[in-house]
């Protein structure tokens, strides 16, 4: 929303691509490969010969590209907050690209799964080079940053760590991290719900009929969702471990080891190199954060102290739930860090 005092700004352009991906083609799951991948080109792109950032613009889960594009009761859609802010000289100009990393089971994290898809290389080989070879870029880690929140928080850190020659900024708004309290209290939940239909077969097809998808349900098919990425276990029907028995609900340690390989604040040391070559590593997180990411980001951000690695840590008063207002400050940030457009 623009107050009434100030002129709206100039708008950006959107390209709705209709990207045919060979590394989703023929998934485990029979997710399309086609996927709708929205562009925004900031205003002036058209009649410039400018060269801009690219910002990858990851959702969370359950979410795909093209919600950033909805409108939200006196709140922008991404496109016009970024107006906005290039218009105010909050934020420098930038092309926005926001793939879809939707699942049968609600989202990929961005990753490979063998369960799941090739998610992580879609987005590595192909979406930042096709935009690069299609939209005047900056190109390499200097001109490209990775955002999300939630899950999309926690792809943007793990894109960052794993792909330094691509990304050099990165931002997470309530990323997924320290999975033991993140995680864990879910787990307990959806291994109830699991069981009560008689075991994940049952589960799923029970999911799949429902005209409305109820809390519980939702929790243990978001539970379901992270098991797909992390958990990839071949010996499996569906090709992935549960993180319970599922006779029982027991916690099988074994595969949330697996998950925790995964988890931000453990990666840290695999990937402390890459986190240096970072222009940026900006996160935040709410302090009523309902699934205890606030606690995880204060773990990172005091793991990272400790290694001396230089990051931005912020907190705020607010919930896991309807804080893309934050974005306000990422972007900002992100644009500062990278190139500015030439």
């Amino acid at each position: 929303m623009t107050p009434r005092n100030e002129p709206p700004p100039p708008r950006g352009t959107i390209h709705l691509e209709e990207f045919d991906s060979q590394a989703l083609r023929g998934n485990p799951l029979g997710d399309p490969h086609v996927r709708t991948v929205p562009v925004y080109l900031p205003a002036g792109y058209e009649t410039s010969r400018l060269r801009y950032p690219v910002i990858a613009c990851l959702t969370g889960y359950s979410g795909r590209g093209v919600m950033l594009l909805n409108d939200q009761a006196w709140q922008p859609n991404l496109p016009r907050r970024m107006d906005r802010l290039v218009a105010r000289g909050a934020a420098g100009p930038a092309i926005l690209i926001m793939p879809d990393g939707f699942s049968r089971f609600g989202g990929s994290q961005y990753l490979d799964s063998p369960a799941v898809g090739r998610y992580e290389t879609h987005i590595v080989e192909e979406l930042i080079p096709w935009v690069d070879r299609t939209f005047r870029t900056l190109p390499g880690p200097a001109g490209h940053a990775v955002m999300g929140k939630s899950s999309g928080g926690f792809g943007a850190l793990v894109l960052g760590m794993r792909h330094p020659d691509m990304f050099g900024a990165v931002a997470s708004h309530s990323g997924d991290m320290y999975f033991e309290f993140g995680y864990l209290p879910d787990i307990a939940k959806a291994a109830s719900t699991i069981l009560a239909a008689g075991g994940l077969d049952r589960f799923l097809a029970a999911f799949e009929a429902m005209p409305k998808k109820g809390r519980d349900a939702g929790l243990a098919m978001n539970i379901v969702a992270m098991a797909s990425c992390y958990g990839a276990d071949a010996a499996e029907p569906l090709g992935f471990a549960l993180p319970f028995d599922p006779k029982t609900g027991e916690l099988r340690r074994d595969v949330f080891e697996r998950w925790l390989a995964w988890d931000p604040v453990r990666m840290i040391e695999r990937h402390e190199q890459a986190l240096r070559a970072l222009r940026l590593l900006w996160f935040d997180c709410g302090t009523r954060d309902e699934f205890n990411l606030h606690i995880g980001a204060r773990i990172f951000a005091s793991r990272l102290s400790a290694r001396g690695i230089a990051h931005v840590h912020e907190e705020f008063d607010d919930t896991h739930m309807d804080i893309t207002y934050r974005y306000d400050r990422s972007l900002p940030a992100l644009t500062a860090a990278l190139e500015a457009p030439a």
